[in-house]
């Protein structure tokens, strides 16, 4: 039988900032079960890196991370697979044109970059731009908005002028935007490739819950959504399940 490999979106597929349990026990235990099993379990998100593990440390302990839609993914040590940056003047700019309006995150080589200071359990840096940012890759940036409409207009101005160099992916108000060709679903094929240089040939399983999960759904053997998650995700996904619990048993039986 095909090694089994799961890649979970985090927020609102594992992990409810919202609630009052965000990280469900049931959900940590089935993912514990299924790395029992002999299968792997790990995490596809526009997060970054300083943006998980303040919140899954000692709980889990994902077999591989693909952050930043695809532009930085690592392994369970934290050892690198693939790295993309952000052009940097591409990043100054879109830092000029939305900062004073919008609350903007940079992800650098896994670190969280602001611009004022924040209730944050983690770490993260203060800058005021790209000149005084850590050094290295630029992995993300992101652009918070007050509004589904917002969110979509600001997605559709960068992807319009800035296509060369960036694709922007809404996800609810939240603006990812990646380096060029990255994308959830270029992280899994990506992760697939790694995968079968190490373990032959594997089955692919994905599960998301919004539109930027869209190519994460795309490219997974089996993907899965749920009831609450968009029309357009329903339709793209092999099943709609209730919980990712469901998803992680649904794999777990699987013959393929």
């Amino acid at each position: 039988m095909k090694k089994k490999v799961f890649a979970s979106d985090f927020d609102g597929t594992l992990y409810f900032y919202k609630a009052d349990v965000k990280l469900p026990p049931e959900s940590v235990e089935k993912i514990k079960a299924y790395q029992a099993a002999g299968h792997l379990f790990g995490l596809c998100t526009g997060r970054q890196m300083g943006g998980l593990t303040p919140f899954i440390g000692g709980v889990i302990e994902p077999d591989f991370y693909i952050t930043s839609s695809g532009a930085n993914i690592v392994d369970r040590n934290f050892q690198p697979i693939f790295k993309r940056g952000v052009d940097r003047a591409a990043a100054d700019a879109l830092i000029r044109r939305y900062k004073g309006d919008h609350r903007m995150t940079l992800d650098v080589e896994g670190e969280i970059c602001v611009f004022a200071e924040m209730n944050y359990p983690g770490r993260y840096h203060i800058i005021t731009g790209v000149d005084d940012a850590p050094e290295g890759l630029i992995h993300q940036v992101s652009i918070h908005n007050e509004t589904l409409e917002e969110a979509a207009a600001v997605s559709a101005w960068v992807n319009e002028h800035y296509g060369d160099y960036v694709t922007a992916f809404q996800n609810v108000v939240e603006v990812d935007i990646a380096p060029r060709d990255c994308s959830k679903g270029a992280g899994v094929d990506c992760l697939r490739a790694y995968m079968r240089d190490r373990w032959g040939d594997v089955t692919l399983y994905g599960i998301g819950d919004s539109i930027n999960d869209l190519p994460l759904l795309d490219a997974a053997d089996v993907s899965y959504t749920f009831p609450y998650a968009p029309e357009e995700a329903q339709k793209r996904a092999t099943k709609v399940v209730e919980t990712i619990v469901d998803a992680l048993n649904d794999s777990m039986s699987d013959q393929r």
